[in-house]
């Protein structure tokens, strides 16, 4: 079974819509590939104290692309630094990508 990452913009939004977009990217991507198994990329937590938060998040989203065989980058990705990073990655390392246009 294919595993799903999904890299999207989130500065500036709210948890809802994050979520919101990210079941609307996952129908998508099983409307074409089938039953897909997601990884929830999704971090809750807060950062420790004491770290840059921003590197912390990305460090952890990192770890979750390197279980993915798609990474699936929502529209916006290429503004946003984190997703640029996690785009560079996928690309580097051989993880297949899809991109999300306006």
């Amino acid at each position: 079974m294919l595993k799903l990452f999904i890299s999207q913009p989130m500065k500036g939004r709210t948890d809802e819509e994050i979520l919101k977009e990210r079941e609307r990217i996952i129908s998508m991507v099983e409307a074409s590939y089938g039953t897909i198994q997601i990884i929830d990329s999704f971090i809750k937590e807060e950062a420790p104290t004491g770290v840059n938060a921003s590197l912390w998040y990305l460090a952890r989203s990192i770890k979750f692309l390197s279980e993915a065989d798609i990474a699936y980058f929502a529209s916006g990705w290429w503004n946003a630094r984190g997703c640029k990073i996690e785009h560079e990655c996928a690309e580097v390392y051989g993880v297949r990508i899809i991109e999300e246009e306006d």
